[in-house]
């Protein structure tokens, strides 16, 4: 059987952002769960590499570092060359104008796959010439899911975002003991502690965190406690977000909040979420939200509001019953750009979040273990590692197959 050849733009699947790890979680599970299906060639995009060399990380996973996701020349070359079957694009669709400009190019080799995902609605129709262009649409967030597929029917498909389990699950009672240790010293052991692991940036909302935060201690203290800590992994002074360090002095958190700024490898953030009690993302948009699936298939609950691809994790859709706190949105700005023009911003008021810290701090050890087993239950039947890598084989073969007869070329018409 000759192997099927995918052609992937996105960023480097060796780095370690979102969009490169899950791209390298999708071509493991490819080449790992269909073997000789497949052989992969990747531009790995950067804005800049220390090293431009070929990556060959086997012979059916190779990676050839791009600045950006590449050109059109690069891709002409390419596609010469190596005669792809597929083009798998995945990132934000304004960085691939360039080649869906060229998309008639594209399909005289091989149809186009859209790895996609949209914060939040309304239905982007500024985005329909980019959905026009592709042949498959496969939609990591069930909103984005929700808002394309009466536009597309016959190319959108939900297919989630996913995890090994060796990279994030459960360790022991007493591994997790030494870690809270070592994290926070022996007086300090037992405390709650709250999770929060995004890039310091405005979306992402982190002085409203930590006003939420402060609400909380200050409850906490009026009842004679103060055993509890935010846990931020983040750059506090990364130049897209405010100081961390001035906002956590100025609301008197100096105590309350630990920072984790070293970059630091899977291992050790499985760590993180293990020792957590619970995981927060309040982020006024999010496409999907990697961090609380994390933490969700290691056991620990999550507090997060009803926005993109949140929704659908921290709101269990058989039964709407909740995998910790889930919150409510309590405003929508309508924002918009040149390139977006429109697009909900969803914001939760910071009490509300301080409330919903509580809700999770005062639970018991037997309502703990309880939410314990069942996120870990909903991670295992609706986030499954295995039925995603399937459920994009089945998509990108079938589209291999049939492509050509739904695809409508370009026309010169004289009148």
């Amino acid at each position: 059987m000759k192997k099927k050849k995918i052609l992937m733009l996105s960023d480097h699947a060796l780095s370690t952002s979102g969009v490169g790890t899950q791209s390298r979680h999708l071509i493991h599970g490819l080449l790992g769960q269909y073997p000789g299906h497949w052989t992969i060639r990747q531009f790995g995009g950067a804005i800049k590499h220390d090293d431009y060399s070929v990556k060959v990380v086997n012979p059916d996973f190779i990676i050839k570092p791009t600045d950006g996701f590449g050109n059109p020349e690069m891709l002409r070359q390419t596609l010469a060359v190596e005669k792809p079957d597929l083009v798998l694009i995945f990132t934000d669709p304004r960085f691939f104008t360039w080649l869906f400009a060229m998309e008639d190019e594209i399909h005289q080799v091989c149809p186009i796959a859209y790895w996609h995902v949209w914060d939040n609605a309304p239905y982007p129709k500024f985005n329909e010439d980019y959905y026009k262009a592709t042949d498959l649409i496969n939609c990591h967030s069930h909103l984005t899911y929700s808002l394309l597929k009466e536009h597309f029917p016959n190319k959108t498909n939900f297919v989630p975002h996913a995890l090994p389990s060796d990279l994030y699950h459960e360790i022991s009672s007493q591994k997790k003991k030494e870690a809270r240790l070592n994290m926070l010293g022996g007086k300090n052991k037992d405390d709650f502690i709250l999770f929060w692991m995004n890039r310091n940036a405005r979306r992402k909302r982190p002085n409203d965190l930590l006003l939420a935060w402060k609400l909380f201690m200050d409850r906490i203290k009026s009842e004679g406690k103060s055993n509890a800590k935010l846990l931020m992994h983040t750059q506090p002074t990364d130049p897209e977000g405010p100081n961390l360090f001035a906002t956590g002095d100025q609301l008197g958190l100096t105590d309350s909040v630990i920072f984790s700024a070293e970059r630091v490898g899977f291992d050790k953030i499985n760590i993180l979420h293990n020792i957590a009690d619970c995981c927060i993302n309040i982020s006024y948009a999010e496409g999907f939200g990697l961090a609380t699936l994390e933490s969700m298939q290691v056991g620990t609950p999550i507090i997060a509001v009803k926005t993109g691809g949140l929704t659908r994790q921290v709101v269990d859709h058989r039964d709407e019953t909740e995998n910790g706190v889930a919150l409510d949105v309590d405003f929508k700005s309508l924002v918009g750009s040149q390139h977006v023009p429109y697009i909900y911003e969803d914001y939760c008021d910071s009490q509300k979040v301080a409330d919903a810290i509580y809700k999770m701090y005062t639970m018991d050890e037997n309502q703990k273990q309880q939410l314990s087993e069942k996120v870990k239950s909903y991670v295992s039947s609706e986030f499954s590692y295995n039925k995603t890598i399937e459920l994009w084989h089945d998509s990108m073969i079938h589209t291999i197959k049939n492509w050509k007869s739904s695809y409508s070329r370009w026309t010169l018409e004289e009148k």
